[in-house]
């Protein structure tokens, strides 16, 4: 990462802009002291401590190295749909059917894999953050931060919530134009999968989604939901428990042959890290939940 020090930084430490300005996290901000291409300004080592001065050129080695790479994760040559990139993001719309992360018995199938493909191909080392995760059946826009010091910018968003989460859904019966449905969610039972809305108790956590409604059939309501919270299954717990299941979500509703829960992540939006402004980054609904509003148009 390099940057041309201006008059706005001019006789400011460089852990004043580290921290300050570029919102490093403390342990980004560490990091940058024990490599040996961390902190180079002029092309000199220096510390923390360091006084800016404009016309400074300074280099932040926060790419990361083969040494980090996770071995575990291998790179698989699979359809990659890149809808946004810089140097310290790359935002991708996932198709349904493809898990986030690798898990048992998805070792080669992931859009980690994918990434790691694509950069491998590059010849860029790579490490998978995902910032935000979809389940396997959920499609689109899969946020993944592509070094350390970009995952810890993104992750004091996540804890403040505010990185806002739009999504698509496709819901059985009508719902009101607009609406929130809350509630406490925790596991049903044993399970490890499956959740519930409680009106409180032990164990669980708060949740909130808001919604509006975009369009309605006789018979569907098609939504815009926003998870104000993100718990897991949040949105298809959530519209379950109203009496308005999502279509084809077979584990908090019925199948409905889509072979899916009709449910897409359509836009994010986020501070770009150490830029300090904010981008929204969309994807277009997939092609099977627009079929499936055209054929229920039909019916």
């Amino acid at each position: 990462m390099k940057i041309k020090i201006t008059d706005e930084y001019n006789n400011k430490k460089l852990l004043d802009l580290l921290r300050g300005t570029l919102g490093f996290s403390r342990a980004a901000a560490t990091a940058l002291k024990v490599r040996e291409d961390g902190i180079l300004l002029n092309g000199e080592h220096v510390t923390v401590r360091a006084v800016l001065h404009t016309g400074d050129e300074l280099s932040l080695g926060i790419e990361d190295r083969e040494e980090d790479v996770n071995g575990h994760i291998l790179p698989v040559d699979l359809p990659l749909d890149i809808i946004y990139e810089d140097e310290n993001v790359v935002c991708v719309n996932k198709p349904f059917g493809m898990p986030t992360h690798p898990t048992h018995g998805h070792y080669g199938d992931t859009l980690a894999n994918a990434l790691a493909h694509y950069y491998g191909e590059l010849g860029i080392p790579f490490v998978f953050r995902a910032v935000n995760r979809l389940d396997r059946d959920t499609s689109g826009v899969v946020l993944v931060a592509k070094n350390q010091a970009a995952a810890d910018y993104l992750a004091a968003q996540v804890r403040r919530r505010s990185i806002g989460k739009t999504y698509v859904a496709v819901c059985h019966g009508v719902l009101p134009e607009c609406g929130r449905i809350e509630g406490y969610i925790r596991r049903l039972g044993d399970s490890i999968i499956t959740r519930g809305l409680f009106p409180q108790g032990e164990e669980s956590e708060y949740s909130l989604t808001t919604y509006e409604r975009l369009s309605l059939g006789d018979s569907y309501s098609v939504i815009e939901c926003t998870p104000v919270t993100g718990r897991t299954h949040q949105i298809r717990v959530h519209l379950s428990s109203s009496g308005h299941p999502i279509y084809g979500d077979g584990l908090y509703g019925v199948e409905d042959g889509m072979g899916r829960q009709a449910l897409h992540a359509s836009s994010l939006t986020f501070d770009l890290p150490f830029y300090g402004r904010s981008i929204t980054v969309s994807a277009p609904v997939a092609d099977d939940i627009t079929k499936l509003i055209e054929d229920l148009n039909e019916n």
